[in-house]
């Protein structure tokens, strides 16, 4: 019993001489949007965003031009030309919504293939970042927030700084 006390006494003095610990906190999401190279990144993919919106609103035309030819046409159509004219533009908009649905698909592949590089060498540069910064610990603010830290320091902004001197 009396070793326990003695062992109770070195932990409780222990704990009081530790030298506080600093959190650190960054927000990735900043960081990503604000960096030089996601910047150029996130143009290109807009760029590319756009080329294939134009590529839709050339077929929406074309489609809307066959529902008006339609309309025009349909009172010296007969029943059977009417059906297939009807078949052919409920074709055209199913293919346009695949085509739409197969460019997102496009779209998210090339963001997370630019994204992955950009978040790997973001990871290396907060280790960095924090060791200078003399942190302990240093936590994503949108993952795990870290509501109330007694010593805590944000450094998202050098990260940025970091992260665009080293990957110009």
């Amino acid at each position: 019993m009396k070793k326990l006390l003695i062992a109770l006494c070195f932990v409780g003095i222990t704990f009081g001489v530790q030298a506080k610990t600093v959190i650190g906190k960054v927000n990735i999401q900043k960081v990503l949007l604000e960096v030089n190279e996601a910047k150029r990144i996130k143009g290109k993919l807009e760029s590319m965003a756009q080329k294939k919106q134009d590529i839709l609103k050339k077929e929406e035309a074309k489609i809307k031009k066959m529902q008006e030819d339609f309309q025009k046409q349909s009172l010296v159509m007969n029943d059977k030309a009417k059906a297939k004219k009807e078949r052919e533009i409920q074709k055209a908009i199913m293919d346009i919504q695949q085509q739409a649905a197969g460019f997102q698909q496009d779209m998210r592949k090339e963001e997370e293939k630019y994204k992955k590089p950009i978040l790997e060498r973001i990871r290396q540069i907060i280790e960095d970042v924090s060791k200078k910064a003399g942190v302990d610990m240093t936590f994503e603010v949108s993952i795990a927030p870290v509501i109330y830290a007694k010593d805590s320091k944000d450094i998202t902004d050098e990260v940025i700084q970091a992260y665009n001197k080293k990957h110009k």
